[in-house]
């Protein structure tokens, strides 16, 4: 099922209102071998009934540790200091029993991994029915269906016969909702989100802010939402408070804060995020340096090493907020240039790392051709002998092809094919059904092991978290030296490419020394996308090469990736959920669900004119870091899961939520129940391809 909504506008400001929750100085500091690390530093607070104050920041500014400080959940060698009212209540202090008779009650907690934070062994309705007893006097039975009727107002299909099933039944999306019902169990005066949507598919996204919203409607509660992501504020939160290193550096309303940053941090993180609407590929700009270790914190302002417009006196005097005219506070000495125009804080892209420009790379010959590829996997049952009872179907029939220089992005949601469709292609042998070429040469007829090297050497594969990608055990020198060494170069060869590499892709000869724990997390990407072009491949294969990173960080990678694109004619396959980054660096984009191609075609026709309602349903449903359009625009959000891939339907696989089919006659309605629709190439366009009865 699908349905549109427009996000409701902010709600007025109430002129009187008691805060609910007031947190006054809250300092959290935690032990280390080199001193105390101070993760908060004097973080100040109010958030009103009904209202959603959204916390944003960089990995490791202080954004979780506020709110475990929030919550009591710190762990006991934690420091805390300060003040945290909850309806007048300080709750810093309080022991462990006594935080427990507030959280759950008068405080609720939805956490990033919904199934850490449930209990394996118990049905979510027993968690839940127990979730309500503790804080309330309830029978059993009462308690029991008081479950059922959160669980249906979070949206869990059938939920009196899903109360039963145990929290690893449910996917990611639908734990998540079990996760808000626990929360708001109770009617809580206060919510807490942290990161609830980053490990999820964009449409689970929309629709798991979608349950926040009602949420927080049925129990009036404030909402304290902490993301990295801006779309996401931008479409739900009233207010805006932006943390780096432990503090607190601006604070104003959601469209003050969007319309006119005012600290250089804000204006940076802004600056570096991609956009999807507008096709026009406006450079990059990331913000360089490092957030500086909070062991120590550093006299000045924080981000003074790394503002372009910092002064002298920024490295000696630590501002701290104040009141900007018409817009809300900031801790920048600069902040009234900045806020009046005479001081642009982002100033231009680096040197060497424009953005993207689609179009700017001539396609060449055909790198990689896949057609008609199938991929299957057996579904046993049995703990010892164990016996096949169905076949999940991965990939069905997948087809396209990439040409040199160009970069084909492949989305859809988890559990699409998307990474089957790549490891296929990685894995230079037969398909199980279909052909895959890769540099012309037909990978089940490719002869001697010799040639299945030199494929090897062709193809290569940045994954998605560089640390896990690279040998901790091993300098940078050795790690780029490593498949060079594969391919038989010699020593004078190796001496000469690895600062080449490191040149490529940015990197200071310095780092040639350092251990990968010891670098950035883009430094490290960079390292591995160095160590992917060692071999000058043909095919580069992205799978979330983003995902792990930064906005500031990524928007950096994302010039780079543009750049090494444009200067060495390479054919990239880019699998990744972000949309946006999809559309930053893709020429064109195949959207799959349940294992089959159902759109293709050239970006910026794909999104101007998606015919497919699954990629209308994807890309309504991407956050827009900008307050006015995210709440104006209509989404569709699809409603449900993806049905299991071990029982596709006998016609389209999308019929289940497709909202065309709701809409059409009978006789349209029989044949997307019995009938596999075939591409078909759109009007005037034989590139932008869709397989719908309906659309």
């Amino acid at each position: 099922m699908t349905r549109t909504t427009t996000l409701p506008r902010p709600a007025p400001r109430p002129a009187a209102t008691t805060p609910v929750l007031s947190v006054r100085d809250l300092r959290i500091s935690f032990p280390s071998e080199a001193g105390p690390v101070e993760a908060v530093r004097g973080v100040s607070f109010d958030l009103l009934p009904g209202r959603t104050l959204g916390i944003v920041g960089e990995s490791g500014s202080g954004k979780s540790a506020t709110a475990m400080g929030v919550t009591g959940l710190l762990p006991p060698a934690a420091d805390i200091g300060g003040q945290v009212l909850l309806n007048g209540r300080d709750l810093v202090g309080l022991g462990d029993k006594a935080l427990s008779g507030v959280r759950g009650a008068d405080l609720g907690m939805v956490f990033q991994d919904p199934l850490s934070a449930l209990t394996p062994i118990f049905s979510v309705g027993r968690q839940l029915s127990d979730a309500l007893r503790v804080h309330q006097d309830l029978t059993k039975r009462a308690s029991w269906d008081r479950a059922v009727e959160l669980l249906d107002l979070v949206g869990i299909p059938d939920p009196r016969e899903r109360a039963r099933s145990f929290p690893h039944e449910f996917s990611g999306g639908m734990r998540q909702r079990v996760v808000i019902a626990l929360a708001i169990a109770n009617q809580p005066s206060v919510l807490i989100a942290d990161e609830p949507t980053t490990a999820l598919d964009v449409t689970v996204q929309a629709q798991i802010l979608d349950v926040l919203r009602v949420a927080q409607r049925e129990t009036g509660a404030g909402l304290v939402l902490i993301t990295h992501d801006l779309g996401v504020v931008a479409g739900h939160a009233d207010d805006i408070a932006v943390m780096y290193a432990g503090r607190v550096v601006e604070r104003a309303g959601v469209r003050e804060l969007f319309d006119r940053p005012v600290m250089p941090y804000t204006a940076g993180l802004l600056a570096a995020v991609p956009t999807v609407d507008s096709g026009v590929r406006r450079p990059l700009i990331p913000i360089g340096g490092e957030p500086p270790a909070l062991v120590g914190p550093p006299a000045g302002c924080a981000f003074a090493g790394r503002c372009r417009v910092a002064v002298d006196a920024c490295r000696t005097t630590d501002p701290a907020l104040r009141d900007v005219p018409g817009h809300g506070q900031a801790a920048c000495l600069r902040a009234d240039e900045v806020a009046d125009g005479t001081l642009d804080p982002t100033g231009t892209a680096p040197d060497g790392e424009p953005g993207a420009v689609q179009g700017d790379t001539a396609t060449g010959e055909v790198v990689l051709r896949v057609e008609d590829l199938v991929k299957t996997f057996p579904v046993t049952k049995g703990a010892v002998l164990k016996r096949r009872v169905g076949t999940l179907h991965a990939v069905n029939r997948v087809s396209f092809d990439l040409r040199a220089g160009e970069t084909l992005g492949l989305v859809g949601e988890s559990g699409s094919g998307k990474t089957t469709t790549l490891l296929e292609i990685l894995r230079l042998k037969r398909p199980e059904g279909g052909r895959i070429e890769i540099a012309g040469t037909d990978v089940a007829t490719a002869g001697p092991a010799a040639r299945i090297r030199e494929l090897r050497r062709d193809v290569q594969i940045v994954l998605q978290d560089p640390l896990g990608a690279l040998d901790p055990r091993l300098p940078v020198h050795h790690l780029l030296a490593e498949p060079l060494q594969a391919m038989g170069a010699d020593r004078a060869t190796i001496r000469a490419r690895v600062p080449e590499l490191l040149r490529l892709v940015g990197l200071d000869g310095a780092v040639s020394d350092r251990f990968p724990a010891a670098l950035s997390g883009g430094q490290r990407q960079r390292v591995g996308i160095a160590r992917a072009l060692a071999t000058e491949p043909k095919l580069l294969v992205l799978d979330e090469p983003l995902s792990a990173l930064d906005v500031s960080v990524q928007a950096g990678v994302i010039n780079l990736l543009a750049r090494l694109r444009r200067e060495l004619s390479l054919a990239t396959l880019v699998v990744a959920h972000d949309l946006a980054v999809v559309r930053y660096l893709s020429d064109r984009i195949a959207v799959m669900y349940l294992g089959h191609l159902v759109e293709t075609g050239p970006t910026e026709t794909l999104f101007a004119d998606p015919r497919h309602p699954y990629t209308r349903a994807l890309l309504s449903a991407i956050p827009v870091p900008d307050p006015e359009r995210e709440r104006s625009r209509e989404r569709l959000v699809l409603e449900g899961e993806q049905p299991s891939a071990t029982r596709l339907p006998e016609g389209c696989v999308f019929v289940d939520r497709c909202p065309l089919y709701r809409l059409a006659g009978e006789d349209l309605r029989r044949r997307c129940r019995t009938e596999r629709p075939a591409p078909a190439a759109a009007d005037g366009d034989p590139g932008h391809r869709y397989a719908c009865h309906a659309a």
